[in-house]
C-alpha cells in the first residue's frame, strides 16, 4: 500500500492536484508485491518563467526511486514523472531477477512478476582520473569550478576538512554535496 504526501512551493495543492497525482502514481501499485508498504513524497513547484516541476520519491528498501519533470502543464509534468519512475522499476525488478539467478533464487519481495525482463544497458567507463583535491572554502571552490568551465568541483573543504562537491543546480544556483561515512 503506498502512502502519498503531496505539497507544493509557490503552489497550493488543490484537491484536484492532489488526486490526479495519487491516481497516477497508484497505477505502479501493480508492480509492487501485495505485502510492499511504502510512502511516497510528491513536491510541486511553480517557477517565475510559470513552469511547473513535480518531483516524486518512493523509497524502498535498497533503492530509492526518483523522479523529477519540468513543464508547462503540471498534470503533463506528473505524467512524464510517472513513466520515468515506470521505467526505474523495470531496470530494478531486471537487476533482481539477474542476481536472483546468478544466486540459483528469485526475489519477489519487491516487485512482482507483470514486469517484463528488459535489457539493462552496460555501464561503460571510458576513463579513470585522480582527483587532488585542495583545501579552500565553497566559495573559491565555485570560482574554479566556473574557471574550469566545469558542471562540479570537489575539494576539501576548508570548515569541515572533508571531502565536499559543489555543483551547477538547473534552477539557478549552486548546491553542496558534504560527503558523509
Amino acid at each position: 500500500m503506498l502512502r502519498y504526501q503531496v505539497r507544493g512551493e509557490n503552489l497550493e495543492i488543490t484537491q484536484p492536484i492532489r488526486e490526479y497525482v495519487e491516481n497516477k502514481v497508484s497505477k505502479l501499485e501493480k508492480y509492487f508485491a501485495d505485502s510492499l508498504e511504502a510512502n511516497v513524497y510528491a513536491n510541486a513547484k511553480v517557477y517565475k518563467n510559470n513552469k511547473k516541476k513535480i518531483e516524486i520519491t518512493v523509497p524502498l528498501k535498497g533503492v530509492t526511486l526518483r523522479a523529477e519533470e519540468t513543464n508547462e502543464d503540471l498534470y503533463a509534468a506528473v505524467d512524464l514523472a510517472v513513466d520515468k519512475l515506470e521505467r526505474q522499476m523495470r531496470k530494478h525488478k531486471t537487476k533482481i531477477n539477474r542476481k536472483g539467478r546468478e544466486k540459483g533464487f528469485v526475489n519477489g519481495n519487491l516487485l512482482t512478476s507483470e514486469l517484463e525482463d528488459v535489457e539493462e544497458p552496460s555501464v561503460n567507463l571510458g576513463k579513470v582520473k585522480q582527483l587532488k583535491v585542495e583545501v579552500m572554502t565553497r566559495e573559491e571552490a565555485v570560482f574554479q569550478m566556473e574557471l574550469l568551465s566545469h558542471d562540479f568541483f570537489a575539494f576539501l573543504d576548508d570548515k569541515t576538512g572533508e571531502v565536499s562537491i559543489v555543483y551547477k543546480r538547473r534552477d539557478t544556483g549552486y548546491g553542496v554535496l558534504e560527503i558523509s561515512k
